[in-house]
């Protein structure tokens, strides 16, 4: 029979008797726990009951707490009553200092200083304000705020002027007909931005056209392309262009950039220049106080 050698590791845990003991007398239940100790007591003559109470000698004193004799001044009471309180207090004593009620953070400046807000037009707006200037009846005025109100973002009528017709006598139960429609979109038409109140994009063009000062040969032939040639430009079918106007290589290009030019949506107008319109709120203000640079934060 070989032997041999092994190592091996175990983990053991033992209570002793007295941890034994306090085990049993936790499960012990309250009502039970009196009658457990009489018995101990009965069986071991060693243990005695005790009873509650505590010896005076050891009840704690407050150490803050004092005697009359503590208070017991020094000095007479002739020596309190020749004190002369105005050796201590001067004039003006009570007046609270200036650097209490000053706030660093909130400069004198700040009350006078006036933060400019952006205050922008809408496009509707701008129409309306230039609709204003007609001298038009009332039936037309109404007319008028009708068709600025169908007026798109880009600044067109795209609605049908049958279409208008029938929501101007069904919601505001007024009677009108095509031709009248019609001189008030002519009177639209001429509001700035030129080319609001155009139909589509051709007619958007001629209205800028036709507005433009001057009106040189340049501008009468880039009108005549739109009127005629609209769809070969759009195509950007130039060669047809020019042999039908018989123009030569330096106008045709003098009128393409003339036409590009052009804006295609002038209702946008408005709403750019509003976004171009952006205050500059400083962080800081440098003052010059009798020559001397002060820097405050800007509070607001």
């Amino acid at each position: 029979m070989a032997l041999h050698q092994s190592l091996q590791q175990k983990l053991l845990q033992k209570l002793s008797p007295q941890q034994i003991q306090l085990m049993k007398l936790l499960q012990v239940p309250t009502a039970i726990l009196d009658e457990r100790i009489k018995e101990e007591i009965e069986e071991n003559p060693a243990l005695e009951q005790g009873e509650e109470g505590h010896d005076e000698e050891f009840e704690p004193q407050d150490e803050f707490e004092k005697t009359e004799e503590d208070f017991e001044p020094d000095g007479s009471q002739d020596d309190y009553e020749n004190i002369d309180i105005s050796d201590y207090v001067h004039d003006g004593d009570d007046e609270v200092g200036d650097y209490r009620m000053r706030d660093d953070n909130y400069p004198e400046q700040d009350d006078n200083r006036v933060i400019p807000h952006k205050v922008e037009t809408t496009f509707n707006e701008l129409m309306l304000q230039q609709l204003g200037l007609l001298k038009i009846d009332e039936k037309q005025k109404k007319v008028a705020i009708h068709i600025v109100g169908s007026l798109d973002e880009d600044g067109y009528l795209r609605r049908e002027i049958p279409a208008m017709i029938d929501d101007l006598a069904f919601r505001q139960n007024i009677d009108t007909n095509e031709e009248e429609l019609s001189e008030i979109i002519l009177m639209i038409q001429q509001f700035d931005p030129p080319g609001v109140g155009a139909r589509n994009l051709q007619e958007c063009l001629l209205l800028q056209l036709e507005r433009k000062p001057g009106n040189d040969k340049t501008t009468q032939l880039a009108i005549k392309v739109l009127e005629k040639y609209f769809d070969e430009f759009t195509k950007k079918h130039y060669e047809k262009i020019q042999r039908g106007l018989d123009l030569s290589d330096e106008q045709l290009r003098d009128i393409i950039a003339q036409i590009v030019k052009l804006n295609p949506k002038p209702g946008g107008i408005v709403g750019d220049q509003n976004k171009g319109e952006n205050y500059v709120i400083p962080d800081f203000f440098i003052v010059n106080n009798n020559g001397k640079l002060e820097l405050t934060l800007n509070s607001k």
